[in-house]
This record gives C-alpha cells, sequence and structure tokens, in this order.
C-alpha cells in the first residue's frame, strides 16, 4: 500500500483500525514490517510521511453514534519519528438527558501546509475556515 501510495499519484484512500492517528501509524509500520520486506523501521516512517498527508479518525461513541474526534495532518518527519499536527479535534462534552453525547468539533487554529495545495488548485477556503467549531 504504502508502495503504491508513493508512485506520484495523487488520491490514495484506505483504512486502520487504531484508538489515535499516532497509533494508526504505528500499525501501519507493524503491517510493514510484518511483511519481511527489509526495509529499516526509519525507510518504512519516510514512505508513510511521504504518502500520507491527513489522518482521519472516527470514534464510536458511548450512545453508539460514530464523530470524528481527529483530523492530524502529516507533516514530514522529524529525526526518525513522523511529525503531526492536529487540525480539527471533538472534545466530549458530556451526555444529555437522552444519552445522546454532547460535544464540539473544532478547530485548533493550525492551518495546515495542504492549505496551499488547495489553493493552487484553485479551491479557495474561507479566510476563517481553520478557527471554526460546532457544538454538537
Amino acid at each position: 500500500m504504502l508502495q503504491a501510495m508513493n508512485t506520484g499519484h495523487d488520491g490514495s484512500l484506505t483504512t486502520v483500525h487504531a484508538n489515535t492517528p499516532r497509533d494508526a501509524l504505528a500499525r501501519l509500520e507493524t503491517a510493514a514490517l510484518m511483511a519481511n520486506l527489509n526495509l529499516p523501521e526509519k525507510a518504512i516512517r519516510q514512505q508513510m510521511a511521504s504518502a500520507i498527508n491527513i489522518v482521519i479518525q472516527v470514534a464510536r461513541m458511548s450512545d453508539g453514534t460514530r464523530h470524528i474526534t481527529h483530523v492530524t495532518e502529516i507533516t514530514g518527519m522529524n529525526e526518525d519519528i513522523v511529525s503531526m499536527q492536529d487540525i480539527f479535534l471533538f472534545e466530549k462534552r458530556g451526555v444529555g438527558l437522552t444519552g445522546k453525547v454532547l460535544g464540539r468539533f473544532f478547530a485548533t487554529g493550525v492551518v495546515p501546509k495542504f492549505a496551499e495545495r488547495f489553493k493552487a488548485s484553485g479551491l479557495q477556503l474561507p479566510p476563517n475556515f481553520f478557527e471554526h467549531s460546532v457544538e454538537i
């Protein structure tokens, strides 16, 4: 999968079961190591950092609904570690009288590196797009 994602063709999508975006990368790294490709861990991490732009984490809440909990950008490598930054997060604030999970989906205020690629592709986002908060 990582080799296919690194061929220079934009637009790949995959799923992995993990508890956090960081755990998702660890799961991918473990899967690559189990494939016996004889690649060092750093090379696998470099491929992930090069191929993956964003991790979207979805979690099932206590009321059975699913919410996006993280939109996290992969920003590159810092020594041997894949660098990440959260762009949007979901904060659970409690449970309503009907048992529905209450919370907010909010922007962290970080403008992602991919915003420039959007602009270069002709996709214009509102100036305050990465500053919004939505109550659920």
